[in-house]
């Protein structure tokens, strides 16, 4: 592979990416955003939105964004190493991780660290939220129905699919 492989920008983007994917690949979305439609163009905002709708809403890990970004970019083989750039040196991490935290479990400075990320794991969901809404470009009436499912799904005692399946209506029904 030459330094102009999409390949090989898939590999290096993902691998760094990976290191920020504090709470899950969600994490990493803004950044992902940043990287496939502002920095490199691989896609557009549109196209973006698109992508991580397909994937929130495919049976599966939330990585899944990562292999369809691949797969846009180069195909199967792309999907695959974008796939494995974004999974393999956090896996790796987490289990070297796993080895030394276990040793630590009443050290004050685990327990302060691990206190800390919570915070930090809902500010890059928060920033995810915005960049995804942003790029979709909602109207106020999506907005809204957004808010409100969010509230029933926080609140309420019932399938949330309910909520997945009153959107759907209102957006076959021309509503969103």
């Amino acid at each position: 592979m030459n330094d102009d492989s999409p390949l090989t920008a898939l590999m290096v983007n993902f691998a760094i990416l990976s290191l920020f994917a504090i709470g899950g690949a969600n994490g990493a979305i803004p950044e992902m955003h940043r990287v496939a439609v502002d920095i490199m163009h691989w896609m557009s905002d549109r196209q973006f939105s698109d992508v991580f709708a397909i994937a929130q809403v495919s049976p599966g890990p939330n990585v899944m964004i990562v292999a369809l970004i691949g797969f846009h970019v180069a195909g199967l083989p792309g999907a695959l190493v974008a796939t494995a750039s974004m999974v393999g040196p956090t896996c790796i991490a987490a289990y070297v991780m796993t080895l030394i935290w276990d040793r630590f479990r009443t050290a004050k400075w685990r327990i302060a660290i691990q206190a800390g990320l919570v915070p930090v794991a809902l500010g890059l969901m928060a920033a995810s939220i915005y960049v995804v809404a942003d790029a979709a470009n909602p109207g106020l009436i999506a907005i809204a129905v957004a808010l409100a499912a969010a509230i029933a799904g926080y609140t309420g005692r019932f399938n949330p699919l309910w909520v997945f399946a009153g959107g759907a209506i209102l957006g076959l029904a021309g509503g969103l």
